[in-house]
């Protein structure tokens, strides 16, 4: 994509355990990159037509999203990756932000 990221987008839910983890995540990213994020609870709008999907069609929260500066969304991560010992691996999922994103 040509155009300049515009802000991050994070769907996800009030009973989301996930929820302030990928915040902060966010936040770090976006802080870094000198770009706002939002997060909006349960846009299934945005889910149906950006999102991904599991292996049975549905759809998982969170799931973070770039959002450009020309209007186009571009899916980054669904939920935060585990490491071999089933932790969450937060520095993974930042990798997988990045990579996304081209940085």
């Amino acid at each position: 994509m040509g155009a300049k990221l515009s802000k991050f987008i994070i769907v996800t839910s009030s009973y989301d355990p996930l929820r302030g983890k990928v915040e902060n995540l966010v936040s770090k990213v976006a802080r870094e990159l000198g770009v706002n994020y939002e997060v909006r609870e349960e846009d299934w709008d945005l889910l149906v037509k950006y999102g991904e999907r599991d292996e049975v069609g549905g759809l998982d929260l969170p799931q973070v999203f770039a959002e450009y500066e020309d209007g186009s969304i571009k899916h980054l991560l669904t939920r935060i990756p585990l490491d071999e010992r089933g932790k969450l691996d937060l520095s993974k999922a930042e990798e997988i932000l990045r990579s996304k994103l081209n940085l």
